[in-house]
């Protein structure tokens, strides 16, 4: 059986929902955000072995026998709605984490991407830095600071030509509206307003010059590459995040044997078994390493290049690949 952790209304698991059931699989799809408020879980302990079981929506479920778990995008567990006071709604979200921790890890299962803790280390924008330079990926000269003294020196080595960046792209809400901080090219005029950097910690790198940049996702030991034409929109070309699929056009980007193999080896590296890596291409043809996301979205990818990945999820879920 296969357990697919993540909210209901998941476009990217519908896209491959159909391709698990035409392999022939038995699927659970739940959110651990009906726990403990509209769901029951329970371990039980006992001279045969472990029972590990969940009721949720009036069906009961043994999960013991789950082979794969696709931790997709699980929502947080929550107490129940009548369960009012601030202090006690916030100590059963910690013990419900404190048991779902511990009960995904009884399950003798593999993980596509990987379990929580696991998980929380490979988000980590200082570990893949460090990882892919050990790894012989080219790196840009990185600083990761809250220190304000450090702007400048980083501004003039950079040639005047520096960026600016959050070390996690987690939206946030301020005054009721929600925002996401993207890569931002620092002006000379920020430099007066340095002290700011002081807020939170702030990854500073020189900016570097692309051809185009490519998405990289890897499955398993499977790598998909798909290039974004970034510098043909001005919309795009400082952080494609921005969106513009009319101009920044999709392909299919085909990597050098060595580059894809470090993708492969930096997913394993950082113990997962999936990741969303960014690159650029330099107009000099370098390949230059970002980040890696280990749980990132790529149905759009598969939408607009035909890159087979949700044939590839399917497949190492299934056990149709080998795990690495």
């Amino acid at each position: 059986m296969l357990l697919i952790l993540s909210e209901p209304g998941d476009t990217t698991v519908r896209m491959v929902l159909p391709k698990l059931k035409a392999r022939g699989a038995e699927v659970v799809w739940w959110d651990p955000a009906q726990y403990p408020a509209a769901a029951h879980l329970t371990a039980r302990f006992a001279a045969g072995g472990t029972e590990l079981r969940l009721v949720t929506g009036g069906e009961v479920v043994d999960l013991a026998g789950t082979t794969a778990v696709w931790n997709r995008r699980p929502g947080q567990p929550a107490a129940a709605p009548g369960v009012t006071a601030g202090d006690l709604r916030e100590r059963v979200g910690e013990l419900s984490e404190w048991f779902l921790e511990g009960f995904w890890d009884l399950l003798d299962a593999r993980w596509l991407p990987a379990r929580h803790p696991v998980l929380r280390r490979a988000h980590n924008k200082l570990v893949h830095l460090a990882l892919a330079r050990k790894l012989g990926f080219t790196v840009p000269r990185t600083v990761v600071t809250n220190d304000p003294s450090e702007l400048v020196p980083a501004y003039e080595r950079a040639g005047g030509r520096l960026i600016a960046k959050p070390i996690e792209y987690a939206p946030f809400e301020l005054d009721g509206a929600r925002h996401t901080v993207y890569t931002t090219v620092v002006q000379r005029r920020d430099l007066a307003g340095r002290a700011r950097l002081a807020h939170e910690p702030t990854i500073l790198q020189p900016y570097v010059r692309k051809a185009v940049e490519l998405r990289v996702t890897v499955v398993g030991r499977q790598v998909f590459a798909a290039e974004i034409a970034s510098q043909d929109s001005p919309r795009t070309r400082d952080d494609w995040r921005h969106y513009d699929f009319d101009r920044a056009r999709h392909s299919v980007h085909h990597l050098p044997d060595d580059v894809a193999r470090r993708c492969a080896d930096l997913v394993a590296a950082l113990g997962v078994t999936f990741g969303a890596i960014d690159l650029i291409l330099t107009p000099d043809g370098e390949y230059v390493f970002l980040e890696i996301n280990p749980n990132g979205q790529w149905a759009w990818i598969e939408d607009l290049t035909g890159l087979p990945i949700g044939d590839a999820i399917a497949d190492w879920l299934t056990g149709e690949t080998d795990a690495p």
